[in-house]
């Protein structure tokens, strides 16, 4: 079973997707559904407000 989560670039809740943490600071954590990241979509960190592709 896999966990919904809420991808970080549109928002929306995904059964499939990428999690990392912010490249910036290291404490933000990424979600990333397939969409965004195939279609490069910025995403910002919760944390410090860092975004990226």
């Amino acid at each position: 079973m896999h966990i919904l989560k809420i991808c970080s670039s549109c928002g929306k809740q995904t059964r499939l997707y990428a999690e990392f943490s912010c490249p910036h600071c290291g404490e933000g954590v990424i979600v990333r559904c397939p969409h965004c990241r195939e279609t490069i979509n910025i995403y910002r960190c919760s944390k410090c407000g860092k975004e990226g592709p």
